[in-house]
């Protein structure tokens, strides 16, 4: 493509709205633009690096057997209220009426709609397994979208559903899907890590994140340092291992005193206050879950993780007790909550707590804790279980090794569904005895835009974006010195098309701008290789390349420069873990 006829609205200085390195390249490099809150125009250069994306994630689901489909985006409400999912989604799902009054809802995901078109359709074991996928725009209220095409409204999402008629099929179906994942982002040239997740709003009992690993990511991820044993999950679901030895809650510990405490809310406050550290008290959190009052104990030093708690429990909607409903359960102000005489029936505890005993806790009464609480002894606790945030200090939960925490960027999940879906909008099949049974699913999610922030978000410099030669815009840019230069033109053009014939993706900037400009551009947009002709070069018979990822640049001769030049981006593409 000659860049004369080419639309790049680059930026010299980032734009005031950008937060992160992803947002500012990909609008200084004139990639995209916004349109308003959390919604972007995809200009040409971006458009062909979203593209480049979604043709290596269509390879790999083809390749695995999956069936390319297209379903709209406009979903009738009547299928999320089959599954109970219109009123639990919550406000991230835009939901609009036609003109009959009737309504619907802009597709987030495509649950509903996959269930609907198959229940329809497949009557017979016979016709499974079967796995269907799309590639198509998505879109979600976020509340704060931010980071450009890192947390969006609308973004580009290739999203599959797998059937099967057992649970072995199902397994066998979620196992493709996860090697495909990891061939396709191994083909991006992204460094990446599987991780254990929580399912979400998406349901399901067991799901994988795939993360692009950047200094910038939202994510925190805890990772065993083993790397024989492997294990790496996000905070939200990292296994907190139980205590060794016996439980303490049988121990004896004196009666139950009351201390005040005037004006202490905090943990912080409580434990300087009394002159103890604050693994000696028990924190009391009061949830709503569904709409049913809970109480959740962790130790003071600890922050408890409502996931766990919501996933113990079996619930939907998790929310925090409300300042009202703090003093009705526990007749104190907030800062006071304790285990002893709570009007909650439902108290849930880590399992951490029974490792210890004598812990002090809130009263239940204004500006008043107790010491030589004995859980065992003075309140009922429904269940220990691991319901905290796992710590660096803790060990691995698989092999007791010691764990690290590093920060990803999700650009995958895959979900084990089970029956969810197909239960409740009665999806089922025909068995090899003629009974008739649920499929069990299977989802599978690609953030297609997404992973072209988070490419940069991993590889950039203070110029600019770095791409991987597969999905940049242009693998290579030619440039030409030649001006007026009429010679230099000539060969610059005869090697951009030399390039092309070759099957190679390239870009040649022909535009009468200074060298300058040029370079800076061509650092900006982050192709990966170079390709820079000068008259001075010309007449001494070579070309100068340059790899943009390591900043190095060589000579290449004009005689024999096809050889020199797939030996040298051989060597570029093995530098990404790729092979050209």
């Amino acid at each position: 493509m000659r860049l004369s006829r080419f639309y790049i609205p680059t930026l010299k200085e980032d734009p005031s709205e950008a937060e992160v390195v992803s947002h500012k390249l990909l609008m200084r490099a004139g990639m995209i633009r916004k349109l308003t809150s959390g919604i972007y125009n995809y200009l040409p250069l971006g458009l062909k690096s979203v593209n480049k994306v979604a043709n290596i994630v269509r390879e790999e689901m083809n390749r695995a057997g999956a069936l390319e489909v297209l379903m709209p985006m406009v979903q009738p409400g009547d299928l999320w209220q089959e599954t109970g999912r219109w009123d639990y989604y919550g406000k991230e799902l835009l939901r609009v009426k036609d003109r009959h009054g009737r309504d619907y809802c802009l597709g987030p995901t495509h649950e509903e709609v996959i269930t609907d078109l198959v229940r329809g359709e497949v009557k017979s074991y016979k016709q499974l397994p079967l796995n269907l996928y799309q590639i198509q725009t998505k879109f979600r209220d976020e509340i704060r979208p931010r980071f450009g095409l890192m947390r969006g409204r609308e973004f580009i999402m290739k999203d599959a559903y797998s059937f099967d008629k057992d649970e072995a099929g199902a397994e066998e179906s979620y196992a493709n899907m996860f090697e495909a994942y990891k061939k396709a982002f191994s083909r991006i040239g992204l460094n990446f890590r599987p991780v254990q997740a929580d399912s979400g709003a998406i349901g399901g009992d067991f799901s994988h994140e795939f993360h692009v690993l950047a200094e910038t990511g939202e994510d925190t991820i805890a990772v065993c340092k083993d790397e024989k044993c492997g294990y790496a999950a996000n905070l939200e679901k990292a296994k907190v291992a139980a205590p060794a030895g016996e439980s303490m809650l049988k121990d004896e510990c004196p009666a139950i005193e009351e201390v005040a405490t005037p004006g202490k809310h905090t943990v912080e406050e409580v434990c300087e206050f009394l002159g103890v550290s604050q693994d000696k008290l028990v924190k009391t959190l009061l949830f709503t879950v569904d709409g049913e009052p809970v109480a959740a104990l962790v130790r003071g030093d600890r922050e408890l993780n409502d996931v766990k708690l919501r996933n113990l429990i079996g619930g939907n909607e998790i929310e925090m007790a409300n300042e009202g409903q703090v003093k009705e359960w526990t007749g104190a102000p907030v800062g006071f909550a304790g285990p002893v005489a709570l009007k909650v029936e439902r108290i849930f505890a880590d399992h951490e707590l029974l490792a210890a005993t004598d812990w002090i806790a809130g009263a239940n009464k204004g500006d008043t804790h107790i010491k030589h609480l004995s859980l065992g002894r003075d309140c009922k606790i429904e269940q220990f279980a691991d319901l905290r945030v796992i710590t660096e200090a803790d060990p691995c939960p698989e092999c007791g090794a010691a764990i690290e925490f590093t920060k990803g960027i999700e650009v995958g999940h895959v979900f084990k569904l089970g029956s969810k879906y197909s239960k409740s909008m009665e999806a089922t099949f025909l068995d090899e005895n003629g009974k008739t049974q649920p499929m069990v699913m299977g989802c599978y999610g690609i953030g297609v835009s997404r992973i072209v922030a988070s490419a940069i978000e991993q590889n950039n410099d203070e110029n600019g974006a770095i791409f991987p030669p597969t999905i940049a815009p242009f693998e290579i840019c030619v440039i030409s010195l030649g001006g007026k230069d009429a010679a230099v033109n000539e060969k610059a053009e005869e090697l951009y098309n030399e390039l092309m014939e070759m099957g190679i993706d390239a870009a040649y900037d022909d535009r009468k701008e200074r060298p300058g400009v040029k370079f800076a551009d061509a650092d900006l947009i982050g192709y990966p290789m170079q390709l820079v002709i000068g008259g001075k070069g010309l007449k001494n018979g070579i070309v100068e390349a340059k790899n943009r990822k390591t900043g190095e640049k060589i000579e290449l001769p004009l005689e024999g420069f096809t050889e020199a030049f797939k030996t040298w981006r051989a060597e570029i593409w093995q530098s990404w873990g790729l092979k050209a």
